[in-house]
C-alpha cells in the first residue's frame, strides 16, 4: 500500500557488478574432479525421474564451476515443454533450425532441463531446439538435467543469446512471476529480484497481456523510477502490480484520446504519444523526492483530461523524440 507517497517495504535493487577477471586455473574444478562417481547418490531423484518419464541416462558429471551434478538423458520427445514463462516461439528461427537438423542429420546441442511440477520436464533453453525436433517428427531428445529448478529463472534471467525489447522481457517477467505465485504465493517478492530484473517489468507484463499492442517504451522510464520490489508476498504484490497496470492503461486510453485531436488538427509525428506523455509527467519538473506511482498516474490521468490540443503548434514538435507511437 502506498503510504505518504512511499510504498512499504519497498527494497531497492542492488547494483548489479560484473566480476573481476580471475587469475588462470584459480577457481572451479579440475577434469577429474568432475566425475560424479555415484549417480544415485548424488541425483538419484532426476534419474528416477528420467527412467519413470521413460527416458535413458547416458551419463553424468559435476559442471566444472560450480560443482552441481548434471545428468546427461535421452528423453522420450513428448515428456518435454518449454517453460510456461519465457518468450514465444520464434516461428521463423525454429523452422530454419529444423532445415539446417535435417541437412546435417544430427543433434549436437542438447537443450537443458528441469524437473516440472507435472512429473514432466521443462526447458529454459532449448525451446527453438525442441520445436525443430518436433518438426522433423524426431521421437527423442538429448538433454542435460539438473536438480533445482530454480535454474530455469536463472537461466531466463540471464539469458543473453537473444536481445529481448521491452515487450518480449516484460512477457517474460510476468510470466516467471505468475509461475513464482503458482508454486509458493507466500514468499516476498524481493526475494526473487534477481530474476525479475525491474519492479517495473512485472506491470508493463500485465499491460502487454492485456493490449499486445501497447506502447510500454513510453511509460517504462515513469515505471522504472517509482516502482520497486517489496518485502510482501508474492500473491498480495501481484494485485498491486495489476491494480497500476490497470491505472497505467487507462491513462494510455486519455493519451490516446489526445492523440487522436493533434493528429485532426493535422499534426504528424511518429512521437506523438511520447511527446503527450512528456508533456504530462510531472516529474520533470520535480527536483524534490516525487510522490508514489499511483499518486503520479492520478496526476497524468487529470492533465491529459485538461490537455489542450488547441495550443499545441507544429513547431512544438520539432524536438520531439522517444519511443515511436507503436511498438510491435
Amino acid at each position: 500500500m502506498l503510504q505518504s507517497g512511499k510504498v512499504s517495504g519497498m527494497q531497492k535493487r542492488a547494483p548489479r557488478r560484473r566480476p573481476r577477471k580471475a587469475k588462470p586455473r584459480t577457481k572451479g574444478l579440475g577434469p577429474a574432479e568432475c566425475l560424479l562417481e555415484n549417480p544415485e547418490t548424488e541425483a538419484g531423484e532426476v534419474k528416477a525421474a528420467v527412467e519413470k518419464a521413460g527416458g535413458c541416462l547416458v551419463g553424468s558429471y559435476k559442471e566444472p564451476l560450480g560443482g552441481h551434478p548434471v545428468l546427461l538423458a535421452i528423453l522420450p520427445i513428448e515428456v518435454v515443454e518449454p517453460t510456461p514463462f519465457q518468450r514465444d516461439l520464434s516461428d521463423a528461427h525454429h523452422k530454419k533450425l529444423a532445415d539446417v537438423l535435417n541437412k546435417t542429420g544430427r543433434f549436437l546441442d542438447p537443450i537443458i532441463a528441469v524437473q516440472a511440477p507435472d512429473g514432466g520436464f521443462w526447458t529454459p533453453n532449448g525451446r527453438h531446439r525442441l520445436a525443430a525436433m518436433r518438426r522433423l517428427g524426431a521421437k527423442s531428445i538429448a538433454a542435460l538435467i539438473v536438480r533445482d529448478r530454480e535454474l530455469a529463472w536463472q537461466i531466463l534471467a540471464l539469458n543473453t543469446e537473444k536481445a529481448h525489447n521491452l515487450k518480449e522481457r516484460s512477457l517474460e517477467v510476468i510470466r516467471i512471476y505468475r509461475g513464482l505465485v503458482e508454486e509458493d504465493g507466500s514468499r516476498p517478492e524481493s526475494q526473487f529480484s534477481f530474476y525479475l530484473e525491474e519492479a517495473a517489468l512485472v506491470t508493463l507484463g500485465i499491460c502487454y497481456e492485456r493490449v499486445p499492442r501497447f506502447g510500454g517504451g513510453a511509460y517504462h522510464p515513469i515505471l522504472r523510477r517509482l516502482e520497486e520490489f517489496t518485502s510482501g508476498p508474492l500473491n498480495s504484490a501481484l494485485k498491486n502490480h495489476d491494480k497500476r497496470a490497470s491505472m497505467v492503461l487507462h491513462l494510455e486510453d486519455k493519451v490516446v484520446a489526445v492523440v487522436a485531436k493533434l493528429k485532426e488538427r493535422g499534426l504528424v509525428s511518429p512521437y506523438l504519444r511520447a511527446f503527450v506523455i512528456a508533456r504530462i509527467n510531472p516529474l520533470r519538473w520535480m527536483k524534490a523526492e516525487p510522490p508514489g506511482l499511483e499518486e503520479v498516474l492520478d496526476m497524468m490521468r487529470e492533465r491529459a483530461a485538461r490537455f489542450n490540443a488547441e495550443k499545441i503548434r507544429p513547431q512544438d514538435l520539432a524536438g520531439a523524440s522517444g519511443p515511436p507511437d507503436e511498438e510491435g
